[in-house]
Formats: structure tokens, sequence, C-alpha cells
């Protein structure tokens, strides 16, 4: 028995040690073009693309110093200008889906589940059949080369996927809080501030993260709408360090997107958990 019982132990260790090293392997070939980056934003132009190699050469910071100040205005008004358009978004998209995901879980009114199938089929329609109307009718509106194409929609419950998230967080909350509430006295609107919305945390967290990440690294949309140089976002000002009929600054801008990673990197290490539970408290497993 004891004999069985090693070679079963010995087996299982050895396959164990297969599978983490398999895994670390993996993750080390997702892990190379970030830490060649790195590598890159280190070293001059004329030696980035010699070799493939994850130690610099001549390390330097001098891509990172001439990146800061760019090839127009300082980066740090790119980065302001993409923080500004996150926080109007998270604040759009925390208003405007929890409101409907309210009206679509708690309320009764006619053609609210054909209204409810429709928004979930907005998730599957691509973005690029609706451009040319949108922007003909942002045009017409005088909002073209400025921020509100990218903020106002998002204060109207466009995101039909937070919408649904956060309905079917609301159906699992019990309908007998409503109740009690209407008994004290309280409003529909009274009912969702001060009932729903603070039990609707996780979820709302959730939103909040997804919206800066989706918003921060937005590049079609802002590309679509945005021309003034003052005005360009993180991803528009990573673009202008490639020139298709001159010198690409590639150092700078290796060095420049190792910067603008922190940001997503920090919201996602800081709030991994609150992810994790506000999916997992939704329905969405």
């Amino acid at each position: 028995m004891s004999t069985t019982y090693r070679a079963r132990a010995t087996g299982l260790l050895s396959r164990r040690t297969i599978a983490h090293a398999a895994v670390i392997l993996i993750g080390l070939v997702m892990l190379y073009p970030l830490l060649w980056m790195v590598s890159s934003s280190l070293e001059p132009n004329d030696q980035i693309f010699g070799s493939g190699s994850l130690l610099p050469h001549s390390p330097s910071l001098a891509n990172y110093r001439d990146g800061w100040t760019g090839p127009g205005s300082p980066f740090s008004v790119y980065l302001l200008n993409s923080l500004l358009i996150c926080g109007l978004t998270i604040a759009g998209n925390v208003l405007s889906c929890s409101l409907a995901a309210y009206a679509f879980a708690r309320m009764s009114f006619v053609g609210r589940r054909v209204l409810f199938g429709l928004m979930l089929g907005t998730i599957m329609l691509p973005q690029h059949v609706t451009l040319i109307a949108q922007y003909s009718i942002f045009r017409d509106l005088g909002w073209v080369d400025t921020y509100l194409p990218l903020v106002v929609p998002k204060f109207l419950g466009t995101e039909a996927f937070f919408i649904f998230l956060m309905v079917q967080f609301i159906r699992g909350l019990p309908r007998e809080l409503d109740e009690a509430a209407r008994i004290d006295g309280c409003g529909v609107f009274q009912i969702y501030l001060r009932i729903v919305l603070p039990l609707l945390r996780p979820a709302l967290v959730t939103t909040a993260i997804f919206s800066f990440i989706w918003s921060y690294n937005d590049f079609f949309t802002a590309l679509i709408y945005i021309s003034d140089p003052s005005k360009l976002t993180v991803p528009l000002a990573l673009r202008t360090f490639l020139d298709a009929s001159g010198q690409s600054e590639w150092g700078q801008m290796f060095a420049m997107s190792i910067v603008t990673m922190v940001p997503v990197l920090a919201a996602f290490v800081f709030f991994q958990r609150r992810i994790v539970e506000g999916l997992a408290t939704s329905g969405l497993k």
C-alpha cells in the first residue's frame, strides 16, 4: 500500500509540476511584448529594432523626458483630457444606466419586455453601423471637435451591457424592501435613491471601472470627432509620435505607452475584487 501511495503521490506531483511549468511558460510568452516595450523605451530609436533582447544595450530615460514634453503640448495635457472624459463618462453611465435598470427591473409599463429586448439587441449592433448617422447629428448640432459626442450619449443610457448588468442585480434584491419603503411613504424615486442605489454598489463599481477602462482606451470615437491638437486624448496623442512620411519616435511612443498604462493597471489592481464581486452578484457567472 505504501509503495502504491508513493507512486500515486509522485505521479500527482509530476503532473502538477508540468502544469505549473506550462502556465509559467504561457505567462512569459504573454508578457514578452510588454517586457520588450519596457526595454525599448530605454533605448534610442536606432537600437530598438536591432534585436529582440529584453535587456537594453544603452539604457537611458531620455525617451521619457522627451516624450513627456511631446511633439506638441506636454503629455500631461493629454492625460488630463482623457481623465476629464473618463470622469464624465463614469458619471453618465452610473446615473443613466442605474435609472434605466431600475425601471426595467421594478416598474411595470407597456412594452417593457419589447424595449428590454431591443435594448439587448443593441449589444450585437456594431458601432460602425450607426457611425454615419451619429456623426451627421453631432455635426448639425455643432458638437464636432468637442468632447460632447464622447460624453453626452453616456448620460442617455446608451450602454446596454451596464443596464443588463444592473437589471440582473436589482432582480436579486427582495421586493419586500420596496413594499416596506412604500408603507413608510416613499415614492418611486425615493425607493431608487434610498433603497436600491445603496444596495447596487457592487454593480455600480463594476460599471465605473469598465467605463473608465473603455473610455480611457477609446481611439476610434475620439479620432472621428476630435481634431484640435490641444484636445487630443491619450490614444490619439500616442499616434502623433508616428510619422508615415518622416522619422517616427518609437522610443518616445513606447515610453509614453508605459506611462499611460499606469492608471489602468492601478485601477484594475485596486478594484479587482470589486469587479469580480459585481459580476458574480449580477448573475453573470
